[in-house]
This record gives C-alpha cells, structure tokens and sequence, in this order.
C-alpha cells in the first residue's frame, strides 16, 4: 500500500522545515544488495540525507570481514555487523559500538510437507549450515536441540557452506534442510520452501522475551564522541528510510531489483522480512534479550567465540547523550 497523501505532505513539511546544517561526512561500508544499501538508496532518492545536513560516502565491499577490516583500520566510520562481534571486539580492547538496525533472522528451511518441527526430526538428517561452526544462529540451534535431548553435531550430518551454494543444494534436494540468512530464506520461501524450525522461537525458547536484534550499525566510541549529533541524523534517516520501505509502494520500488529477486512475489517476501525486523522494543528490552541469548552462545561456542567475558558488556549498545 501506498502512504497517505496527508502522511506525504506532513513528511514533506518535516523535511523542508528542517534546520540548515553544515554538511557532514560519514563513510559507511556495506555489502552488495543488504538491506543497508536499501536504506541508503532510499534516502537518497527522497533527498533525506542532504535535508538532514548529511554526505554520506558508501563503500560497497564483497564481504562482511571486509567491513570489519575497514572499520576497525579506519576506512570506514559506519558499518553492518551483529553485537556478538562486536563484544568479541570489545574484550579484545577495540572500543566499538552497536546501535539497532534489524531483527530479522534466519530458519531452519525445508520443502513444504517436511514434517521437521523438533530437534528430534532432524536426527539423521542432511543439515546444511549457512556462517560456518560459530555462527551464531546455529550456536542458537545446537542449544535448542540439547534442551529436547538432541546433539545435532553428533545425530544430525551436518554440511557447512556458502549461504547461496546451501540454498542451491537445498532446492537440489542434495540436503534435507538448510539454516540459512533471512535473506536466502526469503528466496527458498518464494520457490515453495517453508521456515521448518523459525530462529525468532528459538530464541524465545533460550530465553529472549521479544524477537532479539540481530544486527546494528556499529562505529567507535571516537566517532561517536566527535560526530554525535551527525549519528543523530544519521539515525533518523535511517528511521525515515525503513518506513518508507516497509511503508510505500514507489519506495520499495526504487530498491525492489537490490532484493536478488526477480519476480514481484519473491520481492513482496523479501520486504515482508524487512518489515517484520524494524526493531520496535525499547533500547533497554533488546540490551535484556542480547544478554540472556549471550550466555547461552558463550556456553556452546566457548572462548573461541566470545572471548573471556561470560557476561554481555551491555555498555556495548550506544546510548546517546
């Protein structure tokens, strides 16, 4: 559906009464096709970064660690990553920050009629895993399946893979199921697959009271010192451009091909994903979640995955001043 005209014309007005700001530069990094560059791309067509003093310089990269690295060496003031890197980092002494940008998480896929529901039908099964041993949805899985008795490492046959190559195999029928990235889930749900076992239950099942952040922008304390009023912005653009998106047709419009799919229905379950992970709880909810999730992460996957803290630093998630 498209936005109100009244709704249009009291965002036009918010936009055109906004005060005159001298422009500042941000460098974001993201990846090809992510719902990052949606927001950017959006924003720019809408002319919200300009209206909100902002010149934003993006750097597309071909992998998540090459986001990392630019952060972490400087090329880049804002990136895409998840909070449990972000911890990982910050034990290691690299003072970084997260600020919510999505909900949205993958599942455990499988053809229509599958019966997979509990960890107990995936014994014996040929389980793809999209993120590699530490990914930290499969960590989540693992958990799940050991509080129904179930050790999926040992009973289930487990493949490791590329995210796309997995959802190939799967439509292939060379696995039995597959836990993928939201974004390919959207893609096997538009060829006939279903969400067998939905990662926002498992994480309810492991304790979160409401579905958990996934990811978040993240940039350095110093950034945040220097530049906070810019993130401000930044972060109402942001804002701005996810309504639309979620919200208006023509916006949608405007990013729809950067979904990977071709097809208009493919698109709509796209955007449904991308709707349903605007984050909506309060700032100290989502910090109660990621910790409750982090013990159960930091018992499973141990130090090789997030260090020497057993606990969530929870100072982690910016609050501005």
């Amino acid at each position: 559906m498209n936005f109100s005209r009244l709704f249009a014309l009291a965002l036009a007005c918010v936009v055109c009464a906004a005060p005159a700001f001298a422009a500042d530069a941000l460098r974001v990094a993201t990846q090809a096709k992510g719902t990052f560059g949606w927001e950017l791309a959006v924003a720019r067509a809408y002319g919200l970064d300009k209206a909100a003093g902002l010149d934003i310089e993006q750097t597309e990269l071909a992998t998540t660690e090459a986001g990392k690295i630019a952060l972490v060496g400087g090329g880049a003031d804002i990136i895409i990553s998840d909070w449990l890197w972000v911890a990982r980092e910050r034990s290691l002494g690299q003072p970084l920050l997260f600020s919510p940008h999505s909900t949205a998480i993958g599942a455990v896929m499988a053809k229509a009629g599958a019966k997979i529901s509990r960890a107990a039908d995936l014994v014996g099964k040929k389980l793809g895993v999209a993120g590699g041993p530490l990914d930290k949805s499969w960590l989540m899985l693992q958990a799940w399946a050991l509080q129904q008795g179930v050790d999926l490492k040992s009973q289930a046959k487990i493949v490791y893979g590329a995210p796309a190559l997995l959802a190939e195999k799967l439509s292939q029928g060379e696995l039995d199921a597959a836990l993928e990235f939201w974004t390919f889930c959207a893609r096997l749900e538009a060829q006939g697959f279903v969400r067998a076992v939905d990662m926002t239950e498992v994480e309810k099942a492991l304790g979160a009271k409401n579905p958990v952040i996934v990811t978040g922008y993240v940039f350095t304390t110093a950034f945040a010192a220097r530049q906070g009023p810019a993130l401000a912005r930044f972060f109402t653009v942001m804002r701005q451009a996810k309504r639309l998106i979620a919200g208006d047709d023509g916006a949608f419009a405007k990013i729809a091909a950067m979904t990977g799919m071709s097809d208009a229905a493919g698109q709509a379950i796209a955007r449904r994903y991308f709707r349903e992970g605007i984050p909506t709880a309060p700032l100290d909810s989502e910090v109660a979640d990621a910790a409750a999730l982090y013990k159960v992460l930091a018992k499973v996957g141990g130090p090789q995955l997030v260090g020497a803290d057993s606990e969530l630093d929870r100072a982690l998630f910016y609050r501005a001043p």
